[in-house]
């Protein structure tokens, strides 16, 4: 049985095309998400705008990881010195790779170097998650707890990440997030869970007391609060209080 292809973005829009075209890059990017990932393009791209910031031959266009992080390291010093700034998410997301995170990145520059906006794409939230595509998956096919990690986290992820905590901590966090679908799947269809009703939901729920009744007893024993002077007797037996008028012909009279 085949399902759906996991939902790709439709590319950069037209305008933003014809800008990069127009920048005479050394290369023309075919393959956004591979091209870009290294960060040469990326300096190629601000060199034009901040030509003496960014020179060239400081950049290697290779795939190595530690070639990416030593281009993405000389861009993000630049940008912080001309008081510019990237979106992190799709930073990181284009350094490893994910879907739709170079199309983010490449409409960001954009943005950032002609003042121009698009509508269409960066009004969304970015999100380089599987879970849209997953949502399109029926409830058989979707991915277990392992798979939702590897689907998520690439292992360049692990690999440029050294410490271990903030590699448990984004684990869990992709685990939190499939128990949390997990939990909507199942309240959404439960016959297909078998999931029955707790004794508390079978349990028959009686309806609250009459309020009028507690009305009238509070109007019955107010007026005898203080029964050394009406007359009332009080004896407290096996913790209960009992009132009872006696026989006092002096007060009466």
């Amino acid at each position: 049985m085949a399902y759906s292809q996991p939902p790709k973005r439709t590319g950069l829009p037209r305008e933003v095309l014809k800008w990069l075209q127009s920048l005479d890059l050394s290369f023309s990017p075919k393959n956004l998400r591979r091209d870009f990932s290294n960060g040469y393009l990326v300096a190629e791209i601000f060199s034009r705008f901040y030509p003496e910031d960014f020179p060239m031959h400081s950049y290697s266009n290779g795939s190595s990881l530690a070639t990416k992080q030593a281009n993405w390291t000389q861009i993000e010093k630049v940008l912080m010195k001309q008081h510019l700034s990237l979106v992190k998410e799709a930073v990181e997301g284009t350094i490893h790779c994910k879907p739709g995170a170079a199309e983010a990145l490449v409409q960001e520059m954009y943005t950032l170097l002609t003042n121009k906006r698009i509508k269409t794409v960066q009004q969304e939230e970015l999100d380089f998650t599987d879970r849209s595509y997953q949502e399109q998956l029926p409830i058989v096919a979707r991915a277990t707890a392992s798979k939702a990690i590897k689907n998520n986290m690439r292992l360049s992820e692990e690999m440029a990440e050294p410490n271990i905590t903030a590699k448990q901590q984004k684990i869990q966090s992709i685990i939190h997030r499939h128990v949390e679908q997990r939990k909507d799947e199942r309240s959404r269809h439960p016959k297909r869970f078998g999931v029955k009703p707790t004794l508390g939901e079978q349990a028959v729920r009686l309806p609250p007391t009459s309020v009028q009744n507690d009305t009238d007893l509070y109007t019955k024993t107010s007026h005898t609060s203080n029964p050394a002077v009406l007359g009332v007797k009080t004896i407290v037996q096996s913790g209960e209080i009992r009132h009872w008028q006696v026989d006092t012909p002096a007060l009466l009279s």
